[in-house]
């Protein structure tokens, strides 16, 4: 099959590898027909990382089922599918109660085989395939997995009717945790500095917007809240802008209210000095949410398909480049320029 393969510079190899064959009777095999970049992966873009070299990489996929192990019951050869791609071990105590998110071996088995979104094919079990309604694009379909981490930091917040929200970032993470905390009754003020990424928020429901490059951000967010702060602030920058929107979210939040650290971090130590006493005396929430798995009895992923297929999320708007496998270097560089281009949601085109 055709695979785009990480590169010691960090880019991409467009070749031939082999395809993945089903390794048990619940597997199932897929052609991917659309996958997506998210900040994730534009974390590792450019970066020499060898123990990434040569490996498919990619975790927001939808396709069509090609084969299925003899025990799988209910999937079949044509079915339109989204693949969850946060797969846990399945021995270890987090996965027997369902926070397979959390698991210890999470990457390890994730790697070898659902997050493999960058390639024709992929192979995983039954459970973590997810069929699609008819009127659900794959496109849409890729944004799923997106849309899970914000529903999984959602309920790590546990938004209320009525809250003020504030969220930093503008990206497809940041729309998506906009959008469900609209759902949810909050009101919201979101922060970006791409102009482009600032409006689509006001037409997905933004009540305020602020350009962090131009305004005082601390000072709309207050008169946002008439000077008592947010009740929750959702960091979903990430990566290497934490050092400043982290600080940033200590000080949007009112005394008693929450950060919800979404965005990513690099791999290592961080520091990053906050006002610890002023946090402490405050009794300010840091709560870290990482990916998703379930909630209650109903897996995450599940959840944000319904939403979407009941046209309660709008995935179509934040799609705003597409690019074929052979230009993966170019979709990712669209992707890393989106104050020149206005990417939010850059959609591959595999197959």
């Amino acid at each position: 099959m055709k695979a785009a393969l990480k590169t010691a510079d960090g880019r991409f190899d467009v070749t031939e590898v082999e395809r993945p064959i089903i390794p048990a009777g619940n597997f199932v095999l897929a052609r991917v027909r659309v996958a997506g970049i998210c900040g994730t992966d534009l974390r590792h873009w450019k970066k020499a990382e060898p123990e990434l070299e040569c490996h498919i990489v990619g975790h927001e996929l939808a396709g069509e089922v090609v084969e299925v192990g003899a025990d799988v019951v209910d999937l079949k050869p044509g079915d339109r599918v989204v693949i969850e791609t946060v797969m846990g071990d399945d021995v270890c105590e987090y996965c027997a109660i369902q926070r397979y998110n959390i698991c210890e071996h999470l990457y390890d088995v994730r790697t070898n085989f659902v997050s493999r979104a960058y390639g024709e094919f992929v192979c995983g079990p039954e459970k973590k395939f997810y069929k699609l309604p008819d009127h659900v694009s794959f496109e849409e379909a890729a944004l799923i997995d997106t849309f899970s981490v914000c529903l999984h930091a959602h309920h790590r917040a546990g938004v209320s009717v009525n809250q003020k929200v504030a969220i930093i970032g503008a990206g497809p993470i940041g729309l998506g945790q906009l959008q469900l905390a609209k759902l949810g009754g909050a009101d919201v003020i979101i922060v970006d500095r791409v102009a482009s990424s600032l409006e689509l928020a006001k037409k997905l429901g933004a009540d305020d917007i602020v350009d962090s490059n131009a305004d005082d951000t601390v000072a709309r967010v207050m008169a946002f809240t008439g000077g008592r702060g947010v009740d929750v602030c959702f960091e979903c920058a990430g990566g290497e802008s934490m050092p400043q929107t982290l600080p940033l979210a200590t000080r949007l939040v009112r005394r008693g209210g929450k950060v919800v650290v979404v965005g990513g971090f690099d791999a290592g130590e961080t520091a990053i000095p906050l006002e610890w006493q002023r946090i402490q005396m405050a009794e300010i929430e840091i709560i870290m949410s990482a990916s998703f798995a379930f909630h209650d009895i109903y897996p995450e992923q599940g959840t944000v398909l319904e939403l979407l297929a009941n046209g309660k999320l709008d995935a179509a708007s934040l799609i705003t480049h597409r690019f074929d496998l052979d230009h993966i270097n170019d979709a990712f560089e669209a992707a890393d320029a989106k104050e020149e281009t206005g990417a939010v949601f850059v959609a591959i085109r595999i197959s």
